[in-house]
């Protein structure tokens, strides 16, 4: 019985899986706290489809995925602030417009120009497939934007709640809000071999949540957020070993029956509080 609940762990593809999701699992964890905050959890689900073109371009020009990833990325979050704030049109529909755009970029790229590169891999990840300089990548950006959130996440936390008074204090708003998208498109490039562009949201956006639900005060929501993601990502590679599934999908599902748990609990505890 224990050599077969120990088997996953025998595995060299298994052991990196396993890997590279305790190095994205940090930095996309703390980054959801700030991205629900902030009310950008659309910012991350732009930055993630925008990067196809980018990957595209780049595989034709024979030169690393990850920057041209990385360059795709920046480019959708800066263009999507400068329509944002030279024209009346919201914030939330520029995004749209902007990574449905990149998308349909990419996509028809994709088809032109044919390759011997999945197109699966790009959008849903490869954690089985991950290799040595993948693990090296991944974990360069994630020591950084890791680094930077940690040392920074004051600052980035009074941003977040009221940018006019972090201007008041004294705080560089513009270096902070463009530092904040620069470290969503690194840590998006991060998730990229491991669940690919259109599960990378959950990864931005959920374990967030679901701290928020959980607790009050935003140190703890960070360390919480921090814990359900690396153990989502953990739990979730484990049980595709068995159930012969992709490891991102059932990431994501081990997410979403979290949060499902957390909301049930927070609606409990307001009941109680009604009660009394």
């Amino acid at each position: 019985m224990i050599e077969t609940l120990l088997l996953p762990f025998q595995f060299p593809f298994m052991q990196n899986a396993f890997l590279i999701a305790l190095l994205v699992g940090p930095p996309a964890a703390l980054l959801s706290c700030f991205l629900v905050l902030k009310g950008w959890a659309l910012m991350g689900d732009a930055v993630s489809h925008a990067i196809l073109p980018g990957v595209v371009i780049a595989y034709l020009l024979n030169i690393p995925l990850l920057i041209g990833a990385f360059v795709a990325g920046m480019c959708c979050a800066l263009l999507s602030g400068f329509l944002a704030d030279n024209s009346r049109v919201k914030e939330d529909t520029v995004m749209g417009v902007v990574f449905s755009g990149m998308f349909a970029v990419g996509i028809i790229l994709f088809v032109a120009f044919p390759s011997d590169a999945h197109l699966d891999h790009i959008l849903f990840g490869n954690m089985m497939g991950i290799g040595r300089s993948d693990l090296i990548a991944s974990g360069l950006i994630a020591v950084a934007t890791t680094g930077v959130l940690v040392a920074k996440w004051r600052d980035f936390l009074m941003h977040a709640f009221d940018p006019a008074q972090a201007m008041a204090a004294g705080l560089h708003v513009g270096w902070l809000h463009y530092g904040l998208l620069t470290i969503l498109s690194l840590t998006v490039v991060a998730t990229l071999s491991s669940v690919g562009l259109i599960l990378a949201v959950a990864l931005l956006v959920t374990p967030g949540a679901v701290a928020f639900l959980v607790v009050r005060s935003f140190g703890r929501m960070l360390i919480v957020s921090v814990a359900v993601c690396v153990g989502s990502m953990l739990v979730g590679t484990y049980l595709s070993f068995f159930i012969d599934s992709a490891p991102a999908p059932t990431i994501v599902m081990v997410l979403t029956a979290l949060f499902v748990i957390a909301f049930l609990r927070r609606m409990r505890l307001n009941r109680r509080a009604l009660q009394t």
